[in-house]
C-alpha cells in the first residue's frame, strides 16, 4: 500500500500543482478516506467528457451532486 499511497500523492500533487498546499492536504485526506469513492467520481467524469462531449468543469460538478451525499458524509468524519 505505501507504493500505491506514493504513486497517488504523486499523481494528485501534479494534477493540482495550481491548489494551495492547505486545500491539497485536506482533498488527499478525503480521498484516503474512500478511495473508492474517489475512483468512481473520476470514472464517471471521465466518460462524461470522453463519451458524452461534455465540458470538464460541467462533468466534474455534476457528478459531484450525484455524490453529495457520500462527499458530505466524508467531510463530518
Amino acid at each position: 500500500m505505501a507504493i500505491q499511497d506514493f504513486l497517488l500523492n504523486q499523481a494528485m500533487k501534479w494534477k493540482m500543482k495550481d491548489v494551495p498546499e492547505e486545500q491539497r492536504e485536506q482533498i488527499m485526506n478525503l480521498v484516503k478516506k474512500d478511495p473508492e469513492l474517489f475512483k468512481k467520481i473520476g470514472e464517471e467524469v471521465d466518460r462524461r467528457v470522453k463519451k458524452g462531449g461534455e465540458p470538464q468543469m460541467k462533468a466534474t460538478m455534476e457528478v459531484m451532486k450525484k455524490y453529495r451525499k457520500e462527499l458530505s458524509e466524508l467531510t463530518a468524519t
